[in-house]
């Protein structure tokens, strides 16, 4: 019951991210890098604002908490916040790239992969455990990416790209503790945006002028991007990152979804077979929380 809100929490960021395509697509027409700027400089704005506004105690407590360490203590967590931001900020513009210039099913693979990446660096690097069933499930993901990839081995390598960047963060993240998660997505994003500064002026493109830009744009800065990078910040706080990994699977079958249902993008029977065994891998991969909580529920009642 300890981690369930932890488990709520990632379960919940990334179902929101697998209907990000409903607010990306209406903006395609628009350079990757032009969104790109708009969405970081929007959050960094907003996630400011809120910071100084409303969690000025908190700041002040992060600062103090960060003056506290020792010499190696400062310059791991000064490392892991810039790496953060660095990973994010790839891993955003490959999104974009390729939800808007190769396919909607590219980027639902990505996040398909990136569970696999993130268990294996957890295991690996954090030297995270994992139970039998759990190297199961790993092994049916791995196979429902495979058969995915024999049918476009193009959307394989655009997807191993954004899945990497993705499970790098995920795991510097895990080990990132003892700030305030507002606090530090925020500087995660604030310094994202100063290392886009520069290059706006040389790559942008002229200054948008639709509403519907700005209305997708703020929708993307806080309903798919700051509330559910918080909620995904939390949910390392309570479970380990191979386990929030695995359920980032979440996100790219809704996403598979509306590829299929929505933008009409043509499905294979391959397909179809490769998703339904990766939705399996989650529910193993998750099955000893689910039946422990469903024991404790029986017991409960007994009583």
């Amino acid at each position: 019951m300890k981690t369930t809100k932890y488990y709520l929490a990632a379960v919940t960021a990334y179902t929101t991210w697998g209907f990000f395509s409903l607010v990306l697509k209406p903006i395609h027409e628009y350079a990757s890098l032009d969104i790109l700027f708009y969405r970081v400089f929007s959050c960094s704005i907003l996630m400011l604002l809120i910071a100084f506004a409303f969690k000025r105690k908190k700041v002040q407590e992060t600062i103090e908490i960060f003056r506290t360490l020792s010499v190696s203590g400062k310059r791991k967590t000064i490392l892991l916040n810039i790496g953060g931001s660095l990973f994010l900020m790839l891993n955003w513009f490959t999104f974009i790239y390729v939800m808007n210039h190769v396919s909607v099913k590219a980027t639902s693979l990505a996040y398909l992969v990136c569970p696999i990446l993130t268990t294996l660096l957890a295991y690996f690097i954090l030297h995270e455990k994992l139970k039998k069933t759990q190297w199961l499930a790993v092994g049916l993901s791995i196979s429902g990416c495979l058969l995915l990839s024999y049918a476009d081995i193009m959307d394989m390598f655009f997807s191993i790209i954004i899945g990497f960047t993705y499970a790098c963060y995920l795991v510097s993240q895990r080990v990132n503790k003892g700030f305030d998660t507002f606090i530090v997505l925020t500087f995660h994003i604030s310094l994202a945006a100063l290392l886009l500064v520069p290059f706006y002026p040389a790559y942008s493109g002229p200054i948008p002028t639709e509403f519907t830009f700005y209305f997708c744009i703020e929708m993307i800065a806080i309903f798919f991007t700051i509330i559910p990078l918080f909620l995904n910040l939390y949910a390392l706080g309570g479970i380990n990152s191979s386990t929030v990994g695995m359920l980032l699977n979440i996100n790219p079958m809704i996403a598979f979804g509306l590829a299929c249902f929505v933008y009409k993008e043509k499905i294979t029977p391959l397909q179809i077979l490769a998703y339904s065994i990766i939705f399996i891998s989650v529910l193993v991969f998750n099955s000893h929380h689910i039946f422990s909580r469903k024991q404790k529920s029986i017991v409960a009642a007994k009583n």
